[in-house]
């Protein structure tokens, strides 16, 4: 069977997305003096938009109405932690249809269901991030400050037209936000990483470590995970480097997942852990629960911050640690950033192997430097040639993604971790993005990673363990154009 046909995908790549329109589109204009208004009632006005005199003046005086008479009528039901969201949402919505009908004002259908909509968001939701949030095509979310707020969408940045109208209503979503996941946010710890019901990743800033005001950034990950046929689509990756990979993951190698900050490293640690067979028992370790693991046997760990009293505080380190006393056939930790990296390293080189991991670097190389740095900050003594020595003989593979600079996410290298030479750890890619194809007339790489023509010595592995890979993906693109065509 053809791998195209395994993965149900075609091989062709999707036409480059349009060029996104100027940030200056978005932009919105400064809030005037509210003239006429009250202060509760600019608080209540409508997100995203500037309050004037007239009509959108008795608009946000109906709308600050409204949200005190829910409040009034509804207040002991907010709190009642038997009732669902969305019973609450269609509670909440009925009483809203009855309180706008009292008001007797005559509001045409489009400001009625906005009305309803800024109210939910208000009152049950997240405020004006809530519409950003229920974008699939919104990446990340970016709160500099209450009246600045800038969005990822298709790969770039632009300045959303929504923002908050007041520190004050910014700190209520935040507080919002850590509360439903047992963090706390204040003068005394004023920055937490917490995550929404959906598993998007939260980071929050205040006060007086954020100068500017209050900040807030959200990664948002999708409602349905990304699958290998969705990465191949994209053009992340290609068919031949898929095909490499589940073999990989098949055949238990430990395989390190190395990028720079929003690069989609946990996105790819989800692809790559769909290729674990069923029936394994997968430990996953976060700091923050994010990972989506498709499989049934799985159970899921994370680390917790200090209480109020600076105690209680439970590491990755404790919980790398600790997987090992519940007989994981996979350990998957969400990334490696200090002291636990040396007892992941210990844990693939005593018998757990087909662990998966991702560490911040640059490039396959730079992966191996940072693991060294990560391990020293364990606080043993280890000689250097000790510590590379300890990655060279864990680590078997490197998949390097990276994101360019069109904004697309590309896997750029795929490198084996051969050994040792010396001193120095020895690399060999097998896979590398080939630049040299240019750009389209938007910008858009079209290059793609192609093989070495190296053969991994890991092949021997998969070998004995029945794994077969058809010996042509590792043909270079001249070689490969003179085979035919594979079945």
């Amino acid at each position: 069977m053809k791998l195209s046909e395994r993965f149900s995908i075609a091989e062709g790549r999707p036409a480059a997305d349009a060029a996104d329109p100027a940030v200056s589109e978005y932009a919105t204009p400064a809030v005037p003096a509210a003239s006429g208004l009250g202060a509760a009632a600019l608080a209540a006005a409508p997100a995203g938009t500037a309050p004037r005199n007239g009509p959108s003046d008795a608009l946000a005086g109906l709308k600050q109405r409204a949200a005190e008479a829910l409040y009034d009528r509804m207040g002991s039901r907010f709190g009642d932690s038997g009732a669902t969201e969305e019973e609450l949402r269609s509670a909440a919505r009925d009483e809203l249809t009855r309180i706008i009908d009292d008001e007797h004002v005559p509001l045409s259908a489009t400001e009625r269901s906005r009305l309803l909509r800024d109210i939910e968001d208000d009152v049950l939701g997240y405020g004006p991030l809530q519409r950003l949030l229920d974008d699939d095509d919104v990446t990340e979310i970016m709160v500099n400050r209450h009246d600045q707020i800038y969005i990822e969408r298709k790969g770039r940045l632009q300045l959303a037209e929504v923002r908050f109208n007041s520190e004050a209503q910014l700190r209520t979503v935040i507080e919002r936000i850590v509360s439903k996941v047992g963090r706390r946010i204040d003068e005394s710890s004023p920055l937490v990483d917490a995550r929404l019901s959906d598993g998007s990743r939260v980071n929050a800033v205040i006060p007086p470590l954020a100068v500017g005001g209050s900040s807030l950034t959200i990664r948002k990950f999708g409602k349905i995970p990304l699958t290998v046929r969705d990465l191949v689509g994209f053009g992340t990756l290609s068919l031949e480097m898929a095909e490499l990979l589940q073999a990989c993951v098949k055949a238990k190698l430990n395989i390190i997942v190395s990028g720079g900050t929003g690069t989609g490293k946990t996105t790819l640690l989800n692809v790559l852990s769909a290729f674990i067979p069923d029936g394994e028992r997968i430990v996953t370790i976060e700091d923050a629960v994010e990972l989506q693991i498709q499989q049934e046997h799985v159970v899921r760990l994370e680390s917790r911050p200090p209480n109020t009293e600076g105690k209680g505080e439970i590491t990755i380190r404790d919980l790398v640690r600790n997987s090992l006393r519940m007989r994981p056939d996979r350990i998957v930790v969400g990334e490696v950033r200090s002291g636990e990296s040396l007892d992941m390293l210990q844990a693939m080189n005593t018998g757990h192997d087909g662990s998966l991991s991702t560490v911040h670097s640059n490039s396959p190389r730079d992966a191996i430097a940072r693991l060294e740095t990560l391990v020293l900050m364990a606080g043993m003594d280890l000689p250097l040639r000790a510590i590379r020595e300890q990655i060279a003989s864990a680590v078997n593979l490197i998949v390097q993604i990276s994101r360019l600079r069109d904004g697309t996410r590309r896997i750029t290298h795929i490198t084996e971790v051969q050994g040792m030479e010396g001193d120095v750890v020895t690399l060999q890619d097998a896979f590398v993005f080939d630049y040299a194809a240019g750009v389209d007339a938007n910008g858009r790489f079209l290059g793609s990673a192609v093989a070495t023509g190296v053969r991994p010595r890991f092949l021997e592995r998969f070998e004995d363990l029945g794994i077969h890979v058809r010996p042509s993906i590792f043909a270079t693109p001249t070689s490969h154009a003179q085979e035919q065509p594979w079945k």
